[in-house]
């Protein structure tokens, strides 16, 4: 993969359940990868979805002071911020591609950065939707 990379929720999610035995470890290392190139781009969506979950839905739950370490540490990275403008944008996305609107919105802030490959396990790997293509690090191939 070259080029910027879009991080989905579950993807950054299972890289800090403990318990997710091997999704764990696959998406622990694709976000090491993304560290070490530099390529990785998430969005406040993904930020706060993220601390609601390692903070309460995971079986090892991240203290919170974790886990806003860790999004501390991913504002580093290119982060997308959701504007009106997005969530209208997101809203056409959903509509033309007949997506849930947090799927939708999830690949309107990848295209608003210029992101050209979304990492996620919720939509159909292989699949390119408005230039974007879905790739899901958790299926072997």
């Amino acid at each position: 993969m070259t080029g910027k990379i879009f991080v989905d929720t579950n993807i950054l999610i299972y890289a800090y359940d403990t318990e997710a035995g091997d999704k764990h470890a696959i998406c622990k290392q694709k976000l090491r990868d993304l560290w070490d190139c530099g390529d990785g781009v998430i969005s406040t969506q993904v930020m706060q979805e993220f601390y609601v979950n390692v903070t309460r839905k995971i079986p090892e739950p991240l203290s919170l002071s974790h886990a806003r370490r860790v999004i501390n540490n991913y504002a580093a990275w290119q982060v997308e911020l959701i504007t009106p403008r997005l969530v209208g944008f997101a809203s056409e996305i959903q509509e033309r591609n007949q997506l849930s609107f947090w799927d939708a919105l999830i690949l309107a802030t990848a295209i608003q950065g210029n992101v050209k490959i979304l990492l996620s396990e919720d939509l159909n790997s292989g699949q390119l939707i408005e230039g974007v293509e879905v790739v899901n690090p958790l299926l072997r191939h």
